[in-house]
């Protein structure tokens, strides 16, 4: 599981996959449509289409002469379920938390 999750947030890291994945959610789409709106080359949103696959967030299937993408709606699963533990937790002030560090370290330059 942990390579598994380790797969999904390194893949998750770059805004341009990101935005990839938030244009599959409206539908399945052609690897030609998802490059048309990034300035980049159609290589480089395929290698970003490799790494999401690789991770299991989409899926990727040749219909005639046209490969098609496609989110896979469970693949985020574990790393939500893994997310929501740290939901039990409050969250840090960190303001707070660098007043007591500052008051409990007053020789470092916190």
């Amino acid at each position: 599981m942990t390579r598994d999750l380790d797969q999904a947030f390194a893949a998750l890291a770059d805004p341009t996959r990101r935005e990839i994945l938030t244009m599959l959610l409206e539908d399945d789409m052609a690897v030609t449509d998802v490059a048309e709106p990034f300035e980049m080359s159609l290589a480089a949103i395929s290698k970003h289409l490799g790494v999401l696959t690789a991770a299991g967030l989409i899926s990727q299937e040749k219909r005639g002469r046209v490969k098609w993408c496609k989110l896979e709606p469970d693949a985020l699963r574990a790393a939500s379920v893994w997310m929501q533990g740290f939901g039990q937790f409050e969250p840090v002030n960190l303001d707070a938390f660098e007043r007591f560090l500052a008051a409990e370290l007053p020789d470092t330059n916190v």
